[in-house]
C-alpha cells in the first residue's frame, strides 16, 4: 500500500514513519505522485485540497478544538478525527484498516 503523509511537525513524523513502514512524508504542495491513502494535518493550508484531488482515501487529523475544520475535512471527502483519536489508532495499527 502506497501511503504518504503531509506534515512540516517533528513529533507528529516520527510517530508516524516509527507506525508505517515505508511511508512517505512530505511537505504541503510536494507532488503526492498515485497514493492509496493520504494522511493530512489539517493545520496545513492547502494540503486537505490536495490530498482530495489526488483521488486517494484521505485520513485528516487537527486539533480536537477545531471542530469547524474537522467537520469541513469530514464534508469534503476525508476521513476526519482529532489528533488524540488519529495517533491512538495509528499507534493500535486501526488506522488503515
Amino acid at each position: 500500500m502506497n501511503v504518504v503523509a503531509v506534515t512540516t511537525d517533528l513529533m507528529d513524523r516520527s510517530k508516524i514513519t516509527a507506525a508505517i513502514e515505508g511511508i512517505r512524508v512530505v511537505r504541503p504542495g510536494a507532488d503526492l505522485g498515485e497514493p492509496d491513502v493520504v494522511l493530512v494535518d489539517l493545520q496545513l493550508a492547502g494540503a486537505l485540497a490536495d490530498a482530495i484531488a489526488s483521488g486517494a482515501r484521505v485520513i485528516a487529523y487537527g486539533s480536537h478544538v477545531d471542530a469547524v475544520a474537522i467537520d469541513a475535512a469530514g464534508a469534503a471527502g476525508a476521513e476526519a478525527m482529532p489528533r488524540s483519536v488519529f495517533f491512538r489508532r495509528l499507534g493500535t495499527g486501526t488506522l488503515l484498516a
